[in-house]
């Protein structure tokens, strides 16, 4: 298969001795919609050694307008992301290990994975994941990268232990998207720039290119014609929880968790945050209405009906999903709607 990698290793930051580093890497990729599938392709024919594929959801038609690797007859078979991805992928470099596991990435579920990996990508589409992600990374030093994108807007950042700030230092630094696909839309091809951005800092990395990797927070907006690249090295803090000097990885304890719960007697599961949120509810009713839902509100909740689900909105974040037992399921719609 020397021909197969052959562009790749005449690059000379890569070749012959980057390509057999890339092939003994094992990559951890957590979420396959977006962001993910599209970083597993390249990741598959870049020729990465082992490639764990998590995600916790199937495909739906919504999902063909900008990830890139599934097929309508995915949507038809509601088929896993992550096995559906593991399919296409192994028809384009069948030399490729690659694992999928269909579950939702908590801090319990995520850490058995991660023995033996050498890179962690986020390809989450909630933040309570990639905090999980963040301490993941700091308790046993495995770097990772933060990618995400909405409407137009897209940003990315690499976190190397030891090195770099993590993302925990940086959450009152870094302008941090608040809305998702569901509230704010996106088009593909700011998804295919935030995966450029993560993909090609995943190479600097598995080649141990460490000179290369980039030291800031980079986000743009491709509709606008903006982009920004911010220095970071300043905001890590020694008295972070996640990666200072008394580190506890606040973020892996279940008090941090989003709390799920079904009401007795009732087909309703009640989703609280980790912590009391201060809703602007006017808001977020009409960034839900922009986007196809059906929505009333009051100066107290919030209640949003779309394709016969319903869900009541709280002003601090907690929220009432109607006509289900399933608390995962309940989980999912909520974190697609607050992130």
């Amino acid at each position: 298969m020397h021909e197969r990698y052959s562009r790749q290793t005449l690059f000379s930051p890569i070749g012959e001795a980057g390509q057999a580093k890339i092939r003994h890497k094992h990559v951890l990729l957590i979420g396959a919609g977006a962001l993910g599938s599209a970083n597993a392709e390249y990741l598959t024919r870049a020729g990465v050694g082992r490639l764990t594929i998590v995600d916790r959801d199937y495909v739906e038609e919504s999902n063909l307008q900008r990830q890139q690797l599934y097929t309508e007859d995915d949507v038809q078979a509601k088929w896993p992301k992550a096995e559906a991805a593991k399919k296409h992928l192994q028809r384009i470099n069948s030399d490729v290990d690659i694992r999928a596991v269909v579950m939702d990435g908590t801090a319990v579920s995520l850490e058995p994975l991660i023995a033996d990996v050498d890179l962690i990508m986020d390809a989450t589409d909630n933040f309570e994941t990639r905090m999980v992600i963040n301490d993941l990374s700091q308790k046993h030093q495995i770097p990772w990268i933060y990618g995400a994108c909405v409407g137009s807007v897209g940003m990315s950042l690499t976190i190397v232990p030891g090195i770099t700030p993590c993302l925990n230092c940086l959450l009152r630094t870094i302008p941090i998207q608040g809305m998702t696909c569901d509230t704010g839309g996106i088009i593909s091809p700011a998804v295919t720039m935030t995966v450029a951005h993560q993909s090609a800092e995943a190479l600097k990395i598995l080649v141990e290119d460490w000179d290369a990797v980039r030291p800031s927070f980079v986000t743009f907006d491709m509709w606008r014609n903006q982009y920004q690249s911010m220095k970071i090295s300043r905001a890590k803090k020694k008295d972070c929880l996640s990666c200072g000097e008394q580190r506890t990885f606040p973020f892996l304890t279940l008090e941090n968790a989003t709390k799920t719960a079904v009401l007795c007697g009732r087909d309703t599961v009640q989703v609280r945050p980790p912590q009391p949120l201060k809703l602007n509810l006017q808001k977020l009713s009409d960034d839900l209405a922009n986007s196809g839902y059906t929505v009333k509100a009051n100066p107290f909740l919030a209640s949003i009906e779309q394709n016969g689900q319903r869900m009541v909105i709280f002003q601090d974040g907690r929220a009432l999903v109607h006509g289900t037992k399933d608390e995962a399921h309940a989980k999912t719609l909520y974190q697609r709607i607050l992130g």
